[in-house]
């Protein structure tokens, strides 16, 4: 059961990757305004689901030591794969034209595939904790996916081809996902480790990604809406815990 609830959510995770098409039938004023909600609900979501979520569960296996250290790990590795591998992450829809495509792609595919690790470490804490975790990851990948479709198509893709390569390459969630499963069933130790290194994931991508986009924003009122939906999604999450526990 818990495999066939991965397989759908990943699934259509990797669907959100066919979103660029509607950039061109929303107004743009309304398209910043929109997706800037989503990440902040996503900045907070991720947050909440490290520590309330992930954390707690992994400390229920073994030692703080040990998991500080995987969560370290997490984080690290999330970096690195930013810093290096030119992930990119144009949360307003407006990429800089740049001649790297494929190696666009390739950064995306590794992030996916960690996307996939995570909802499959969200799945085997409880099948209601890997729904919500499912749910911010799409919030988190709508704007994303709107950017890179932009990278893809001002960097000389056509549309269709844009679209095309943006779902195959969003297609290594689900492997990430079955990946972390088999493992995890496989090799002992394995779900804390993938628990505490999730966590410092979702840690790395709310403050060093997301948040300071929110920073970004110079209008007080705004500023002050996006706090409000990062909140909100904490608040989800929270009430998730305190209402279904594991």
């Amino acid at each position: 059961m818990v495999l066939i609830w991965i397989l759908a959510s990943t699934f259509l995770v990797s669907l959100i990757s066919l979103i660029g098409v509607f950039t061109f039938f929303i107004k743009k004023n309304l398209l910043q305004r929109v997706l800037f909600y989503f990440i902040g609900f996503s900045a907070g979501g991720l947050l909440g689901g490290a520590f309330l979520h992930l954390l707690p569960e992994a400390l229920e296996q073994a030692e703080s030591q040990v998991v500080f250290i995987y969560l370290i790990l997490g984080f690290v590795s999330f970096f690195i794969l930013e810093r290096y591998l030119h992930w990119r992450h144009c949360h307003e829809g407006l990429c800089s034209v740049h001649a790297f495509s494929y190696l666009n792609l390739i950064g995306d595919s590794i992030h996916n595939f960690s996307d996939g690790l995570i909802i499959a470490a969200s799945f085997l804490v409880s099948i209601r904790f890997g729904i919500i975790t499912s749910l911010v990851i799409i919030l988190h990948e709508i704007p994303q996916e709107i950017g890179d479709f932009g990278v893809l198509v001002y960097g000389g893709f056509s549309k269709f081809k844009a679209l095309y390569y943006n779902f195959v390459t969003a297609l290594s969630c689900v492997i990430g996902a079955m990946l972390g499963y088999f493992i995890s069933a496989n090799i002992q130790n394995f779900s804390l480790f993938l628990l505490s290194f999730t966590a410092g994931g979702f840690i790395y991508i709310a403050a060093c990604d997301l948040v300071p986009e929110l920073h970004k924003q110079q209008d007080s009122r705004k500023g002050i809406s996006s706090m409000f939906a990062f909140l909100c999604g904490i608040l989800f999450v929270l009430l998730a815990r305190i209402t279904h526990g594991h």
